[in-house]
């Protein structure tokens, strides 16, 4: 049997409805949730890392590059890593490692949507279907993937769509790359699209803006006075803001800030289609830097990473859009 490592880090496959305050809170390691799994022992030689309880809030980019380091250095001994994470910022981090990881081996990240009091737990399947895959050959090379209800997604592509239902992960650009079935990984898509941001460091100052309509430069400029060193916006439509928006831009630019443009559109990717004061290619003439088909939270990972690698501006503007493989 191959050898698995599941680093446990936290969120709701951890968690149990604490009697006194009918709320979920941490209160599962490692042992516990194993001894909840039947047959996980007969599929691969496992072995676990405690990394912590952590509620997906409480994440950070600095865990996120903590957790990435781990990674790394444990794919030297084993056969593939599995890691258990919170749902509401699991994409987040299996970006961040997706990223910053450049072995063979496969790494799957899996959460949980019901926590262990209720009839419906669905951590101890997720951790079975996620072991599967990372024992499975046809899962090397394909980066970070993230399985979750019996789908396997890219990291760079899932996001999580509703607050509660078992079913919330997906990937909106083209859907799931494969899917387990009786405990068999079946790949579909051959996503060959992946980028490694070879950097030891980040930079945790970054802010993410979503425009709406009648916004002005205020939050641009208090971003940008506070001491934020990279600007994420979320656009409307193909990557366009309000024109009371374009001096904040242009404020952050004149500053060396790079600010990277995405769609709050939850799937498509951003152009310079449109010309008008505040459009696509108005922005980009100015220097914003287009941030293809990633979600708002995604690109600020991507940019923290980026920042850690290099602040010089061109350079960050081909690691946002030229094309890695």
């Amino acid at each position: 049997m191959k050898n698995i490592i599941i680093i446990f880090t936290g969120g709701t496959i951890s968690m149990k409805t604490d009697k006194n305050t009918n709320a979920a809170v941490p209160s599962l390691c490692s042992e516990d949730i194993l001894n909840l799994t039947p047959g996980i022992d007969n599929i691969a030689n496992i072995h676990c890392i405690d990394f912590g309880s952590i509620p997906s809030p409480h994440m950070t980019p600095e865990k996120m590059l903590e957790l990435s380091k781990i990674i790394k250095d444990k794919s030297k001994n084993y056969d593939g890593i599995v890691v258990t994470h919170g749902t509401d910022s699991l994409e987040e981090t299996a970006y961040f490692v997706d990223l910053t990881y450049n072995s063979s081996k496969p790494v799957i990240f899996l959460g949980s949507m019901r926590n262990s009091s209720e009839l419906e737990w669905d951590g101890p399947l997720n951790l079975i279907n996620a072991v599967n895959t990372a024992i499975c050959e046809d899962s090397r090379n394909r980066g970070v993937l993230v399985v979750m209800n019996g789908q396997i997604h890219c990291a760079s592509q899932v996001t999580k769509t509703n607050t509660s239902s078992l079913d919330t992960f997906k990937s909106l650009n083209f859907g799931p790359i494969g899917l387990v079935d009786n405990n068999k990984p079946y790949f579909y898509l051959n996503y060959a699209k992946r980028q490694y941001i070879p950097t030891i460091k980040i930079e945790t100052r970054v802010d993410l803006i979503k425009c709406a309509c009648g916004m002005n430069d205020s939050i641009l400029k208090f971003c940008v006075d506070s001491g934020t060193k990279g600007i994420v916006i979320e656009g409307m439509g193909r990557g366009n803001i309000t024109p009371d928006m374009v001096s904040g831009v242009q404020y952050a630019i004149n500053k060396n800030i790079p600010v990277v443009l995405v769609s709050r559109c939850i799937s498509g990717k951003v152009s310079d289609t449109y010309g008008y004061e505040g459009a696509g290619r108005d922005l980009t003439k100015r220097g914003v830097i287009l941030g293809d088909n990633l979600n708002g939270q995604k690109a600020r990972i991507k940019l923290i990473v980026a920042l850690g690698l290099t602040k010089d501006l061109s350079e960050i503007k081909k690691i946002f859009e030229e094309a890695y493989y």
